[in-house]
C-alpha cells in the first residue's frame, strides 16, 4: 500500500467529512432506536451515539476536527478554536448530513412490518420534545435546564481533551463516552438532543407537534454551548 502524505484537506473534504460525521451519529442513534429499542431499552441508543461519534472522530476528525453538530462548531468558535468564516459551512453541512440519515431509516422503515414506520411517526419519531413530547412527560423549564447545563459540560469536556495539554490520541473515546452518559441522563427527559442538526432531522419525520418544539432544540444547546465554551475559556484555557 502507498504511503499517505500529509496535506491539508479542502473546503470540500471537510464539509464532506462533517457531513459524514453527522449522518454516522444521529443514523446510529435514531437507527437503534428505531429498529432496536424495544430489546435495549435507553442503554442502547446511549451506547450507538457514544460509539458512533468515537468510530467518526477516528475516521474523519483529522480532516474535519469532527464537530458532527451546529452546537459544537459555534462553541469552538466562541472558545478560539475554529474559525467564524467556517462556521456557516460546517452548519449547512452538518444538517444535510442528519437530514440525509433520517431520511434513509424512513426509507428502510417504509419496507419494513406493516404500522412500524407509522407507528414511529405518530410517536414523533423520536423527536425532541417536553410535556407530551417528553419520553417521561417533562416540562419546558426541566427540558431547557437539561439541555443548557449538559451541552455546557460536553463542551468543557470536548475543549479539554482536545487542548494540547491534554493525552495524545484518547479525545474520541472521551467525548463518546461521555455523550454516552449525558444520554442515559436526558434520555427520559428531553430524548437527548446536544444536537441541533438530530433534533432537526427527527423533527421533519416526527410530524406537526415536533416541528413546533424544535425550536427549543435549535437554539438552546447552542446556548450551552456558547456558556461551556466561555467557561472553558475562561477557567480552564492556558493563560
Amino acid at each position: 500500500m502507498a504511503k499517505v502524505t500529509a496535506s491539508t484537506p479542502s473546503t470540500a473534504q471537510r464539509l464532506t467529512a462533517e457531513a459524514f460525521g453527522t449522518f454516522l451519529l444521529v443514523g446510529g442513534v435514531i437507527g437503534t432506536a428505531f429498529f432496536s429499542s424495544a430489546n435495549t431499552g435507553l442503554l442502547g441508543p446511549a451506547l450507538a451515539v457514544g460509539l458512533a461519534v468515537m468510530g467518526g472522530a477516528y475516521a474523519v476528525g483529522h480532516i474535519s476536527g469532527a464537530h458532527f453538530n451546529p452546537a459544537v462548531t459555534i462553541g469552538a468558535a466562541v472558545a478560539g478554536r475554529f474559525a467564524w468564516k467556517d462556521v456557516p459551512g460546517y452548519v449547512i453541512a452538518q444538517f444535510v448530513g442528519g437530514l440525509l440519515a433520517t431520511s434513509v431509516l424512513v426509507l428502510i422503515g417504509s419496507f419494513g412490518p406493516a404500522g412500524a414506520l407509522a407507528d414511529a411517526q405518530a410517536g414523533g419519531f423520536f423527536s425532541n420534545g417536553f410535556d407530551e413530547g417528553s419520553p417521561a412527560g417533562y416540562g419546558l423549564v426541566a427540558v431547557i435546564v437539561a439541555e443548557l447545563v449538559l451541552t455546557a459540560v460536553f463542551l468543557v469536556v470536548i475543549l479539554g481533551v482536545t487542548d494540547g495539554r491534554a493525552p495524545a490520541g484518547f479525545a474520541p473515546l472521551a467525548i463518546g463516552l461521555t455523550l454516552t452518559v449525558l444520554h442515559l441522563v436526558a434520555i427520559p427527559v428531553s430524548n437527548a438532543s446536544f444536537n441541533p442538526a438530530r433534533s432537526l432531522a427527527t423533527a421533519v419525520y416526527g410530524g406537526p407537534d415536533a416541528l413546533m418544539q424544535v425550536a427549543v432544540f435549535l437554539i438552546v444547546p447552542v446556548v450551552g454551548a456558547v456558556l461551556g465554551a466561555l467557561l472553558h475559556r475562561g477557567v480552564f484555557a492556558q493563560k
